[in-house]
């Protein structure tokens, strides 16, 4: 039986041609998609900005899928004014922003394990007017974790979004691994790592099931969403049958889907 995974930095489903987050042509973008499994990165949750819509429900219902959840990485708006989650519950009522999470299959369990900011302000660069390089904070980062029970038995899968701050990434990728190491295997990753093909698999040790690249969207020039399969365990997935990054009406980044059996 084949199981689609799937990962797609959001951008909190904003159009690059508009500039608006329409939520039938998120929808839309995501039932294209027809994952069994879906992580998202850059996810709104009651945002001035995004209509105070719910971003992972959106998407669980464009797939038909009965199992989803949004991770909150952060209260506030990233880039404006934003604070860490004191516990898994805090910035109820609040504008929230995170990952999340989307299955078509039963979810036996759910973890989540939160990343600390890098410590120091790193310089990005930001295209367009008044751009640049700027000094940003980083944010807090989360991993949110289900294990599933599958047509193959159970699977453990994972959605995260790491730092842009170089190093700070490696740092977390590892936390990650660890965090993961402790939950059913087979274990897969599927995320914006902030970090490119060579690197996300050589610091991980788990092995890439798609290398293409991802960003950006419009002529991706370097992977940095990334579906890694933990090499213990391993043998126990079916094998990767397609691999694709189809253009998408949203998003900076484009989808990386992985076909497995």
């Amino acid at each position: 039986m084949l199981v689609r995974l799937a990962t797609f930095n959001l951008l909190h489903g904003r159009s690059l041609t508009d500039g608006l987050v329409d939520p039938d042509r998120l929808a839309a973008a995501v039932t294209a998609l027809d994952a069994d499994v879906l992580a998202l990165q850059e996810v709104d949750r009651d945002q001035s900005r995004s209509g105070n819509l719910d971003l992972t429900a959106i998407a669980a219902r464009a797939l038909d899928a009965p199992e989803h959840r949004f991770a909150a990485a952060v209260v506030g708006t990233p880039g404006e004014q934003f604070r860490p989650l004191t516990h898994d519950d805090d910035g109820h009522g609040e504008p929230l922003y995170g990952i999340g999470l989307v299955s078509r299959h039963p979810v036996r369990s759910w973890q989540v394990t939160r990343l600390r900011p890098a410590p120091v302000r790193s310089p990005i660069y930001v295209p367009g007017p008044g751009g640049g390089l700027v000094l940003l904070r980083d944010e807090p980062r989360v991993v949110l974790a289900a294990v599933l029970d599958t047509p193959h038995g159970p699977l453990t899968v994972a959605a995260t979004h790491l730092s842009f701050v170089p190093g700070w990434n490696i740092l977390q990728l590892r936390r990650v691994v660890r965090a993961l190491r402790t939950l059913p295997a087979p274990r897969i990753l599927l995320g914006d790592l902030n970090l490119p093909a060579g690197p996300a698999a050589l610091l991980s040790r788990w092995r890439p099931l798609g290398r293409r690249p991802t960003y950006p969207a419009g002529q991706p020039r370097v992977q940095l969403d990334h579906i890694l399969a933990d090499r213990r365990g391993l043998d126990r997935l079916p094998p990767v049958t397609a691999v694709d990054t189809p253009l998408s009406t949203i998003s900076d980044h484009r989808p990386l889907l992985v076909d497995l059996g």
